[in-house]
């Protein structure tokens, strides 16, 4: 059963409901981050749960009620509604647009509903089910889309006991046609042709109660006749319709010369329904299938037309041409008489037809008919059949035609693939053709091939049952083997299994089973399954066995006359004296009517089987007993879970778990499991089982299949899913290769987080975190896609929701829905061995707080102490952020497979690929779902910052490396797949204090050069404190000017080129000057303080420069005291307050100035296109807590919230992103069919230009004629007319493109050199230029430049190197690789620094 979560949990989230009730703020839309323009982007931190602030996103809700969630393809939780306190929801179905829930509630949201309701996928609403539904629980739902309605099955009596229908075009509730059943139905699944319904709970059901007759004397459609014994009535005829006939001589009338008429007449005796001889003749009627054929004898029935009469024929058999001799019935004296040649055949209208019995069953080919003796004119017949043995089906449907008054025909069934093949036979000139199967040797046999007959019997009696097995002398008897037949001749009786070798060398025919079979009826046949033996015979033949499949005969030996069937009554609750089953049965979805024995099914047998092996033949069920779940394997096997013990049978000890093969229970491995089942799910071969379970009962997992398990069909084994959960797992659910498990557990086994909810990745093997968070335990969650937008629905009872799961990290990228950006939790599970702390869940509102500040001068409140004090304020603690967790993440493109790989770090434990455990630093290869460990020796010890560099990875924290003398500060070669020590010097503390590198950063100014800082004292023999720079060529240390003391938290680069580094946290400059925020200039390697750090409350912990803006500056950190975490904005000239502070608890880890796609109110502070996120852990009275927030420079917005895997507020460690520098600038570009539009417009004009110009050339060309005197030097110079207009062109193609980009272009104020460049040798403007690319010659060229110049950029290196200090300039360095993307202009292009993202132009002579 699953529980609500723990009583702890109730203050906390009884004081949210009051926050909720009181909150005064309004709801805002999520502002639109443009991550892709920041290139690939992460979210780091310590959080289990993460969602955005959105009404529907992460909610809390009272545990005590049953919570609806619905869950995308992506894995975001969106909460639906929830019940009245107390109820329960624990079923579901999908039928259309509707998805129909139940369990045990009175209410759904607003509405009031009894057990079921349904909610439609389209337009969110919900609705109530009629008022006359089930009366109890619902335990299961089934939805049958063929006929439109939904089963419900549970603890209730109306209105009917167990089960109900719910017809969904009439509105309607029902009683199930068979009336209901007497207990508790926990499961109703179908079989895998969905023909068939499958109900198991903890019931019993008795097909007794009264008896009905059954058809004991013929085929009920086989008109009477006195000519005819009920044994003979009860041979199925064989259909002659594909045999080969011939009957001469033949009347001439045309009406009645057809013989195929009389094998099974459409109408009376008369026209087209009779065959007439030849007047005066003697006829031959001959008759021949060339296959072989068991016969019994033969029934005719004469023409009474006027003057034609049959009086005397003769039989003659063939092959071996043998005039039989046969028996009958006088129908004057019921008399039995024997006749040969001739045969009498009555003219009395009042006999119809009379059968003639051959001795016994026969093995014919066909026969002759004489006809040789009359009455009148000639001979003929109204009816001619031969009779079958008893009843026959062949494994080629072909053969298996429909006889002459029967109702159905012999039909078959397989599993995989069969063949036809053809056969020798024993009697000469015949062939047979058979159907065989292939089967690989070490196939375990419950996953081999099967194939079923079912015969057609017209009537019950004693029958010999026998299987035609050709014989291999002649086709290779090596690749047979044996196989297990199951023979179930309904009644309730046993099924009979033999093990049967089909390693004859001659035909043989091997009887299977002798006794009573049941006739066929719409509810029933009889089966014969044939399937691989249980060890098969034989070795095989090139790894191979054959199956063969043939023809099956029944042999009636005596009809009954007095058979009965049991019919049940109403309700199928009272007991009787037939056969009774337990927990299962079967019902085709076509039957109707009660239980009776014509309604049993071979799968009936089942129940029966169960009632017996757990005790019920001799003594009383456990009352505890109950089936939970049934599946059905495609090969025809079943399993069927829950609580039980068998006692007796072939599966005596099985626990909780059985599988159901040819008729017989079965064991699974190590007698099944030792808890009870609550659902299984199959998957192709695999067997998906949930429960409360640890293991096998023998241990032979040694405890690993806690929760949940996986039995492999093919190798007949358990398989653990990494050790399972920590708790009972209640439901299943598969969607896109993704195994969802709902149910009262806490963590994974290995103690990863899991609350209620995990998704198993069946590709990759692992757990994985695409399932959204939960605090609370579920359900249930529905089996399949739900629809396009719902993969599923999941309930239970829940504390709070989040959308996403994930293990401290998430990939960010635009293209979510409803404003959310897409959320890939990346499929790592990181762990770790240190417990965490609980803390109080609580509801963060999505409330927009204004920064307006409660204090107007910082300066004066919070002035620091003067400039006696020399003590340097120690950094603020952080927010706790409790392993695991991860604190940094960086891009490395593998230049082998070119695969961008990402690398995070932190204070984590996590599972390699190959089962090794590492921790603190992983490499994760999304394309291929596979994470790494560094190869090398373990890191130990917090990773805080990463950093990489070409194929140099750069690590910083609080770590050592075992065997290396990295202290704080280590280097690592992806290439070489090893740590680099060589030269590098470690980092040493002041006092015996840890070294602690919190950033490692580089500026593009410096591409060589990397900034380490942190707290340290100096680094190597060079006394650089707090701050360093490292050479990445020669390994070496520098100090940064006269250097600095302190412990620097935050590192920011600002200026045009970036070449002004600027740090935060407690500093003092070298002439002891105490400040929070310093800038160092690269150009004079000199250190400066910015502003008066006096008016800053206390230590900066984090900073940013906006865009390289160094008149815009940000800064968070805490106060001195530690009462509250403020923000300040640097305007160039004072610190300005940025609003009110924090609580006490908020803790600011990073600040990241980011894109929007949409802009928001433009103000002095944050320009409209982009805001600063703020991340760590934020605490506001008026949004609770919130993981990061963002600030336009009026608002604090909350951005993201986050929870631990115990219910404590998450904390956002940073955000990380590929490109260092990226644009602000949105661009906006045309719609593609308005640019059509004018590039059609303007070649219009182009050419109505281009035919002005011819008609004026030729009519001033004409007048100059008349004017001059011709001279062919000047026509022969003058060759002006076929000058192609370019500069025309390249006018109308520049108006192109700045039409195209919708805009002044970028270059205008740019169309002069600077001074001191190089000047461009080119006179003509458009021609091309020193890069050999050619300028846009038509219009066409120029749109396909305007339109695609981002996709057909082009590789470049800077010539010479430019300083790139005016207004949206490039910095160059000679040899710099960059990647050109617009050539448009002569003078400037435009251009991408790929190694930073950064864009800007750049002298075109400059590049080549």
């Amino acid at each position: 059963m699953v529980t609500a979560p723990s009583s702890r949990h109730l203050p906390r989230l009884l004081s949210l409901v009051s926050l909720l009730l009181l909150s005064p703020f309004v709801i805002a839309d999520l502002p639109l981050i443009d991550y892709d323009r920041m290139g690939k982007v992460g979210l780091a931190g310590s959080f289990a749960g993460l969602d955005f602030f959105t009404n529907s996103s992460s909610i809390t809700v009272d545990p005590s009620t049953s919570t609806l969630l619905s869950r995308s393809p992506e894995g975001a939780l969106t909460r639906l509604a929830s019940s009245n306190s107390g109820g329960s929801i624990v079923a579901g179905c999908t039928l259309g647009d509707a998805y129909y829930f139940a369990g045990s509630f009175s209410s759904i949201g607003n509405l009031t509903a009894s057990n079921i309701a349904s909610y439609a996928l389209s337009s969110g609403s919900f609705a109530a089910l009629g008022s006359s539904g089930p009366n109890g629980q619902i335990d299961v739902l089934y939805c049958d889309s063929v006929q439109q309605k939904v089963w419900a099955g549970g603890s209730f009596t109306s209105p009917a006991q167990a089960i109900a229908v719910w017809d969904v075009k009439s509105s309607t509730w029902s009683a199930p046609p068979f009336g209901g059943l007497q207990g508790t139905v926990n499961s109703i699944t179908t079989n895998s042709s969905q023909a068939s319904l499958f109900f198991a709970g903890s019931f019993t059901t008795s097909f007794s109660n009264g008896s009905v007759s059954l058809n004991g004397t013929s085929n009920p459609r086989l008109p009477p006749s006195t000519g005819a014994t009920p044994f003979s009535s009860s041979l199925v005829p064989v259909p002659l319709q594909n045999a080969e006939v011939d009957a001469s001589p033949s009347s001439d009338d045309s009406q009645f010369s057809n013989i195929s008429n009389i094998f099974c007449p459409a109408g009376d005796d008369g026209p087209g329904n009779t065959w007439l001889a030849r007047d005066g003749s003697k006829a031959f009627i001959t008759v021949r299938k060339f296959s072989f054929l068991s016969a019994s004898g033969i029934r005719i029935g004469n023409t009474f037309q006027d003057g034609h009469g049959t009086t005397g024929f003769t039989l003659t058999t063939i092959p071996d041409n043998t005039v039989q001799t046969l028996q009958y019935v006088d129908p004057a004296t019921g008399a039995n008489r024997t006749c040969s040649d001739p045969c009498p055949l009555l003219t009395d209208p009042s006999v119809p037809y009379q059968d003639f019995i051959f001795s016994g069953p026969k093995d014919i080919t066909g026969f002759q008919l004489t006809l040789s003796q009359w009455t009148g004119s000639g001979s003929g017949l109204h009816l001619l059949q031969l009779l079958s043995s008893g009843a026959f089906a062949s494994s080629v449907n072909s053969e298996n035609g429909e006889s002459c008054f029967a109702p159905s025909a012999s039909e078959t069934r397989r599993t995989q693939d069969w063949t036809e093949k053809q056969v020798n036979t024993n009697i000469p000139g015949t062939t047979q053709t058979i159907l065989v199967a292939t089967v690989d040797v070490n196939t375990p046999p419950l996953t081999s091939p099967t194939f079923t007959w079912m015969p057609y019997v017209s009537a019950s009696g004693d029958y010999t049952v026998n299987m035609l097995i050709p014989g291999c002398i002649n086709n290779n008897c090596a690749v047979r083997t044996s196989v297990l037949v199951t023979v179930f001749p309904g009644g309730g009786l046993p099924p009979t299994l033999r093990t049967i070798s089909q390693q004859n060398e001659q035909d043989a025919v091997v009887p299977l089973y002798t006794g009573p079979v049941v006739p066929t009826s719409d509810n029933f046949s009889m089966t014969i399954t044939m399937a691989l033996a249980d060890p098969p015979a034989g070795n095989g033949q090139d790894g191979k066995y054959e199956l063969v499949a043939d023809r099956v005969q029944l042999i009636l030996n005596s009809p009954d006359l007095n058979a009965t069937a049991v019919d049940s009554g109403a309700s199928n609750i009272s007991s009787g004296t037939g056969r009774r089953s337990f927990g299962f049965l079967e019902w085709p979805l076509t039957a109707t009517g009660k239980l009776t024995n014509s309604s049993v099914t071979a799968l009936d047998d089942l129940g029966f089987d169960l009632f017996d092996g757990l005790g019920g033949g001799s003594a009383s069920i456990s009352g505890s007993s109950a089936l939970s779940a049934v599946a059905h394997h495609s090969s025809g096997l079943i399993f069927i879970g829950g609580n039980f013990k068998l006692s007796a049978g072939p599966a005596s000890g099985a626990s909780n778990i059985v599988a159901y093969r040819n008729g017989a229970l079965t064991q699974l491995p190590n007698q099944g499991l030792n808890g009870p089942v609550s659902d299984l799910l199959v998957d192709g071969d695999k067997l998906y089982v949930a429960g409360s379970f640890t293991d096998t009962p023998s241990g032979s997992t040694q405890g690993k299949l806690k929760g949940v398990a996986m039995y492999d069909v093919a190798r007949n084994q358990w398989v653990a899913l990494d050790g399972g959960v920590n708790g009972a797992v209640a439901s299943l659910g598969l969607s896109n290769s993704q195994l969802l498990i709902a149910g009262n557990f806490s963590s994974l086994a290995d103690g990863g987080h899991a609350a209620g909810l995990a998704s198993w990745n069946e590709t990759s093997g692992s757990w994985g975190s695409n399932s959204g968070f939960l605090i609370g335990s579920l359900s249930f969650v529905s089996n399949g896609t739900v629809s396009k937008d719902v993969a599923q629905i999941l309930s239970g009872h829940i504390a709070a929701s989040y959308g996403f799961g994930a293990s401290g990290f998430v990939m960010l990228q635009n293209g979510g829905s409803n404003g959310i950006p897409k959320v890939t939790p990346l499929s790592l599970r990181i762990g770790s061995s240190a417990s965490t702390p609980a803390a109080s869940v609580t509801r963060r509102s999505h409330a927009i707080r204004s920064a307006t500040g409660w204090f107007p001068r910082i300066g004066q409140m919070f002035k620091r102490q003067g400039p006696d004090s020399t003590a340097l304020v120690p950094l603020p603690s952080t927010t706790p952020a409790p392993a695991p967790a991860v604190l940094a993440g960086a891009f490395w493109t593998n230049s082998s497979s070119k695969r961008e790989v990402t690398v995070i770090g932190g204070n984590f434990t996590f599972t390699t690929a190959s089962g090794a455990t590492a921790q603190n630093l992983a490499l994760y290869d999304s394309e291929t779902n596979v994470v790494s460990a560094l190869q090398g020796n373990p890191l130990n010890g917090a990773v805080q910052t990463l950093f990489v560099q070409g194929d140099e990875l750069f690590i910083g924290g609080t770590l050592t490396v075992q065997g290396t003398t990295f202290n704080g500060f280590a280097l690592y070669n992806f290439a070489q797949q090893a740590w680099d020590t060589t030269g590098v010097q470690a980092l040493q503390g002041g006092s015996g204090a840890p070294v602690i590198v919190r950033s490692i950063t580089t500026s593009p100014s410096q591409s060589n050069i990397i900034i380490v800082a942190g707290s340290f004292a100096q680094a190597g023999d060079q006394p650089c404190q707090s701050i360093c720079s490292f050479n990445t060529q020669t390994k070496q240390w520098s100090a940064l000017g006269n250097g600095i003391k302190g412990d620097v938290a935050s590192v920011a680069y600002g200026g045009n080129t970036r070449d002004v580094i600027v740090v935060s946290g407690s500093i003092a400059l070298a002439d002891g000057t105490l400040v929070t925020v310093a800038q160092y200039a690269v150009a004079n390697s000199t250190w400066s303080n910015v502003g008066d750090s006096d008016t800053l409350p206390g230590p900066v912990t984090a900073l940013e420069v906006n865009d390289g803006n160094l008149n815009s500056i940000f800064a968070a950190g805490r106060s001195a005291d530690g009462s509250y975490s403020y923000l300040t904005y640097w305007n160039g000239q004072v610190w300005q307050s940025a609003g009110q502070g924090f609580s006490g608890s908020s803790s600011i880890s990073q600040m990241v100035m980011v894109p929007l796609q949409n802009t928001h109110a433009a103000n002095s502070i944050v320009e409209a296109d982009r805001m600063l996120l703020l991340s760590g852990s934020v605490s506001d009275p008026s949004f609770g807590n919130a993981s990061s927030v963002l600030f336009d420079g009026q608002n604090f917005i909350p951005y993201i919230v986050s929870s631990s895997s115990s219910g404590s507020p998450g904390v956002v460690s940073s955000l990380i992103h590929s490109l260092s520098q990226f644009s602000f600038t949105q661009r906006h570009f045309l719609a593609t069919g308005v640019v059509i539009l004018i590039s059609i417009a303007i070649a219009a004009g182009v050419v109505f230009l281009l035919a002005l110009i011819g008609i004026l050339w030729t009519l001033f060309s004409r007048r100059d004629e008349k004017l001059a005197k011709f001279d062919p030097a000047e026509i022969e110079d003058d060759n002006s007319s076929t000058h192609r207009p370019s500069s025309l062109l390249e006018h109308i193609n520049a108006a192109t493109r700045s039409t195209i980009m919708a805009g002044q272009s970028p270059f205008a104020h740019m169309s002069s050199e600077k001074d001191g460049e190089p000047k461009a040798t080119s006179s003509d403007p458009f021609a091309p230029d020193a890069s050999n690319f050619a300028r846009a010659e038509t219009p066409s060229d120029a749109i396909v430049g305007g339109l695609a110049n981002e996709e057909m950029s082009r590789p470049a290196h800077a010539r010479y190197s430019f300083d790139g200090t005016g207004e949206g300039e490039l910095p160059l360095a000679q040899g710099q690789e960059i990647e050109v993307l617009d050539d448009g202009d002569t003078a400037w292009w435009y251009a991408r620094d790929i190694r930073t993202g950064r864009e800007g132009v750049v002298p075109a002579s400059y590049v080549y």
